[in-house]
């Protein structure tokens, strides 16, 4: 179950930084600080109205993303947009952004961990084991939002607007396509993902300002292995590791499941430099 959660967790957060890769052709180094972002503001969210854990959950959970996707529009407003989205400019760009926001949360809100009640306590027992009610839940929301993701990208306008903008930036531009306004929405949208796996992980958690670097770490390595342009990819990519992450810490250490991963990005940069899914350079 663990596993399981870890997967479906990640698939979120890799799935934006595979969607602004994809897009904007950055490497978004700040992604994880959005995912930790999601989790300190759920607890923000549900301290307002702490004898109501299951409404204050639920203002976190609409209110966190807009926040967090708030913050990426004028990140991308302030800076990347300034730098004309040049890659090796806007990886020191989105570098100084992760210290900046890392160390905005631990001047406000304090280096120590803070817990947010999970908005629901049942369990599913079985005659040989019992599940988390509130696991299942994070299970079928994030599956759910995977899922609407997918449906936006691939059956609406913007999602049509969004991979124009990924095959051909000029071309679109030429044909009307507002690309700067979707390469902020895009970011957007990524940060949101990451605030939402952040809020829907932090009743397991606990919030605290340093809780992005391991999935940073962890989205890289499934964006790398996935392939860097690939959402089926990066999701099928993410399930590999969530789940081994899960069970090498259950069974082993959760150092040894980050070894083992990192040797699996380097196989794959050895063996197929532009990932599982991802298409060969022409």
């Amino acid at each position: 179950m663990e596993g399981t959660v870890t997967a479906f967790v990640l698939a979120l957060t890799a799935l934006g930084l595979s969607l602004v890769f994809g897009v904007m052709r950055i490497v978004n180094v700040a992604h994880g600080e959005f995912f930790m972002l999601g989790a300190v503001l759920a607890w923000g969210f549900t301290a307002l109205i702490p004898e109501l854990p299951f409404w204050g959950f639920m203002l976190a959970l609409l209110a966190a993303p807009v926040c967090v996707a708030a913050i990426a529009v004028i990140a991308d407003a302030l800076v990347l947009r300034r730098l004309n989205y040049e890659p090796e400019a806007t990886i020191v760009a989105t570098i100084g952004l992760l210290y900046i926001l890392q160390q905005s949360v631990l001047t406000l809100y304090g280096p120590n961990a803070q817990p947010v009640v999970a908005p629901i306590s049942f369990r599913v027992v079985l005659p040989w084991f019992g599940y988390s009610g509130y696991k299942l839940v994070v299970i079928g929301a994030a599956a759910l939002l995977l899922i609407g993701v997918w449906y936006a990208i691939t059956r609406t306008k913007f999602g049509l607007v969004m991979r124009a903008t990924q095959f051909d930036r000029e071309t679109a531009q030429a044909f009307g396509v507002p690309v700067k306004l979707v390469y902020a929405a895009v970011f957007a949208l990524g940060a949101a993902l990451a605030a939402i796996a952040g809020v829907l992980v932090v009743p397991l958690q606990q919030a605290h300002y340093l809780m992005g670097l391991d999935p940073l770490l962890l989205s890289f390595i499934v964006v790398i292995i996935g392939g860097l342009d690939s959402l089926k990819g990066t999701v099928v990519a993410a399930f590999i590791i969530g789940l081994s992450d899960g069970i090498i810490s259950m069974f082993f250490s959760p150092t040894l499941a980050k070894i083992i991963a990192t040797l699996a990005v380097a196989l794959v940069l050895v063996w197929r430099p532009q990932g599982l899914f991802g298409a060969r350079a022409r």
